[in-house]
C-alpha cells in the first residue's frame, strides 16, 4: 500500500465503472471492483476519470461514485477522484465534496473549454487547491489542447499547488526534464504502453487502465519497473512483451469500450458504455478479445 505521507503514489487504478442493463450505475459492483483492485496489490483507484465515464454521470451520480469508492476502500487504499469541470470554481466544488467524502488527493485536469494561457492554468490550479486535498495535475494536451509543459509544471510546483503530474504525452524524456525543473514534483506514468520506460525514468506511481481487467500482473510489473535494480527490469521486460498488445489500447480513443472489453473476457463485470460512446466494431472486438485471451493463456491475472 502507498505510504499515508504520500498516497498519491503507487498503482492507482483509473477505475471503470459498471452500468446496469438500464445504463444506471451499478454501485455494488463498483464497491466490489474497488475491493478486487485491493485484492490484487493495487495502491488506489481514481473514480470519475475518463475511464469512468464523468461526463455522462449527473452530479448526484459523481458524488455518489466518490463516496462508494471511499467506503469500500480498506485502510490504506488511497482514493484519487477527478475533478476536471469547464470551470475552476466547479472543480474546486468537486475537490471539496472528494475531501468531504474521505478521499486522498485529486486529479486536476488543466482548463479544458478552451485552449486556456499560462495564467489561467495557474489561476485555476489556484482555485482548486483551496479545497485543501493534494493535487496531482493531469498532463493530456492531445485532448484537453493544453500542455502542462515541464516549465509550467515547475511554476506549479513551486507554488505549492500540485504534488504530482500524470504524465500522458508518451513522451518520456519529459520526466527528465520535469526532474531537473522541479525536483520533488512526482512523476506518475499516464500512458499504460509507457510503463517501462517511464518507470527507468523514475516514475513513483501509475494511474492504471488495464489493472482494471488484471490487476495482479499489471502491480507486480510496476514494482518490477520502479525498482532501480536491473535484475528486476530484466525480469519485467518478458512481462512488458507480453502485456504490451493489451497496454497500448489505453492510448487510443476506443480506451474505454476496450478495457471493459477486456475486462468481460478476464472474468470481471466490464460491460457497456453510456453514449455517446459506441459499441466497438467486429473486426475490434475480434482483436481485443484474442489479445487478452492469450494474456489470459499465459497466466496472468
Amino acid at each position: 500500500m502507498t505510504t499515508s505521507a504520500r498516497p498519491w503514489r503507487g498503482v492507482h487504478v483509473a477505475s471503470a465503472l459498471p452500468f446496469n442493463e438500464d445504463l444506471s450505475v451499478d454501485h455494488t459492483a463498483f464497491a466490489e471492483h474497488v475491493r478486487f483492485l485491493a485484492a490484487g496489490g493495487c495502491d488506489g483507484v481514481v473514480p470519475n476519470g475518463s475511464l469512468g465515464e464523468y461526463q455522462t454521470l449527473t452530479p448526484e451520480e459523481r458524488a455518489r461514485v466518490v463516496e462508494t469508492a471511499v467506503e469500500a476502500a480498506p485502510a490504506g487504499f488511497g482514493v484519487m477522484p477527478g475533478v476536471a469541470a469547464y470551470g475552476a470554481l466547479e472543480s474546486r466544488r468537486w475537490a471539496e465534496q472528494a475531501a468531504a467524502a474521505g478521499a486522498t488527493s485529486v486529479l486536476l485536469l488543466p482548463p479544458n473549454s478552451y485552449r486556456a494561457g499560462r495564467e489561467a492554468v495557474v489561476e485555476h490550479y489556484r482555485e482548486v487547491a483551496k479545497a485543501g486535498l493534494p493535487i496531482v495535475a493531469y498532463n493530456n494536451p492531445i485532448d484537453t489542447k493544453v500542455d502542462l509543459t515541464p516549465g509550467l509544471l515547475a511554476e506549479l510546483f513551486h507554488e505549492g499547488l500540485i504534488v504530482a503530474v500524470k504524465e500522458f504525452t508518451g513522451d518520456v524524456r519529459r520526466a527528465y526534464e520535469i526532474a531537473e525543473l522541479a525536483p520533488g514534483l512526482d512523476v506518475l506514468v499516464g500512458a499504460d504502453d509507457v510503463l517501462l520506460e517511464l518507470g527507468i525514468a523514475g516514475a513513483v506511481g501509475w494511474i492504471a487502465g488495464y489493472p482494471n481487467a488484471f490487476p495482479e500482473a499489471t502491480s507486480a510489473l510496476y514494482r518490477l519497473v520502479t525498482s532501480d535494480d536491473a535484475a528486476d527490469i530484466a525480469t519485467a521486460l518478458p512481462i512488458y512483451r507480453d502485456l504490451h498488445p493489451l497496454l497500448r489500447w489505453d492510448s487510443k480513443t476506443e480506451f474505454v469500450q476496450s478495457i471493459k472489453l477486456s475486462m468481460d473476457v478476464a472474468g470481471r463485470k466490464g460491460g457497456p458504455c453510456r453514449p455517446p460512446r459506441l459499441p466497438l466494431p467486429p473486426e475490434l472486438v475480434a482483436r481485443i478479445i484474442a489479445d487478452t485471451e492469450a494474456v489470459l493463456a499465459k497466466g496472468y491475472k
